[in-house]
């Protein structure tokens, strides 16, 4: 290869993301130099946090720059190395975004053992998504043998994590998902104890008979009607891993009508950033890698074929028709 390919952010979204707000390129493959390493990436990730960087608005990152690659994780396999803690063949696990190749000087570059584990699962179950989930769970809900914890977009790469793992640890686990299909997969495949459809006119029934005795902890991906309707089914001292706001990713108004319940149930609320937290990683992906592993964790991928397909997945994405992880297939 003498050339790859590379996708740009070209222009801010004004609402909903759109094909022209990206631009696909072409570049000479780089020449590396000591203390470096080429990577041909095999899959990239795509998640709903890219939505918020793509806004000029103050948040708890920098903004994805103009004219520069879209950011997102990346598993591959380093083809060309100058850096003596990788060899070519190394399979590794970086963030070197919208990209068929990189250059990385290894730093923040980790190697990964697809023994057991698939080099996609990197990305997901035993990745960024399944440590957010560890963590929000573990460190934020803290939950309890015998609770009721709810879990939004629960068919998803984060959510279903979440009920798994509560599950393991002896907690009544109900997810809200969009649509039959989805509800039917995270009860029947991910082992929920109930999955509520938010697109159901008798959402709101179907979720107070799913939590008979109220809700211990949220997991809260979505945000807006499905959050709210969760509140309201809140127990005393109930704790929320804030994680995201999808369903106000565009500018939409966050319906908020059982806001007081955060005082009368004295819950406690906290928005969390995976990233900021690595002391845990090294604790979480040991159990989210045994659990994959050994079939305990199971997962559901997405794939969108080519780096050209990348747009039109991530907006896909952003309204739900992914069904679990979603990724783009690189090689």
């Amino acid at each position: 290869m003498t050339t790859y390919q590379k996708i740009v952010l070209a222009s801010r979204p004004k609402g909903a993301v759109s094909a022209d707000n990206f631009r696909l390129e072409t570049a000479p493959v780089p020449t590396i130099t000591d203390g470096q390493v080429l990577i041909r990436n095999h899959y990239l990730s795509l998640d709903p946090y890219m939505r918020g960087r793509m806004e000029d608005t103050k948040s708890y990152a920098a903004p994805q720059a103009i004219g520069e690659v879209m950011i997102g994780g990346t598993v591959g396999e380093v083809i060309d190395s100058k850096n003596t803690k990788f060899s070519v063949g190394d399979k590794v696990v970086g963030g070197s975004g919208w990209a068929e190749m990189c250059v990385s000087d290894g730093q923040m570059l980790r190697k990964v053992d697809t023994a057991h584990i698939p080099l996609s699962a990197y990305l997901g179950s035993v990745g960024m998504p399944g440590m957010t989930a560890w963590y929000g769970l573990t460190q934020i809900m803290q939950p309890k043998a015998g609770e009721t914890i709810v879990v939004s977009a629960a068919s998803g790469a984060v959510g279903s994590v979440v009920g798994q793992l509560a599950r393991i640890r002896g907690c009544r686990a109900v997810g809200i998902a969009g649509g039959p299909e989805k509800c039917a997969y995270v009860v029947d495949e991910l082992g929920f104890d109930a999955c509520v459809d938010y697109k159901s006119p008798t959402f709101l029934a179907d979720l107070a008979a799913a939590t008979p005795d109220g809700i211990d902890a949220i997991f809260e991906n979505v945000g807006g009607v499905v959050f709210d309707a969760a509140l309201a089914r809140m127990n005393p001292f109930g704790r929320i891993a804030m994680c995201g706001l999808i369903a106000g990713y565009n500018g939409e108004p966050m319906v908020m009508n059982n806001v007081r319940m955060i005082l009368t149930m004295r819950l406690t609320i906290r928005g969390f950033i995976v990233a900021e937290h690595l002391e845990f990683w090294p604790e979480g992906l040991k159990e989210l890698g045994t659990l994959v592993a050994t079939g305990k964790l199971k997962f559901r991928e997405s794939v969108a074929e080519g780096l050209a397909a990348a747009p039109e997945a991530f907006m896909g994405l952003l309204k739900g028709k992914n069904f679990g992880k979603q990724l783009v297939k690189l090689v």
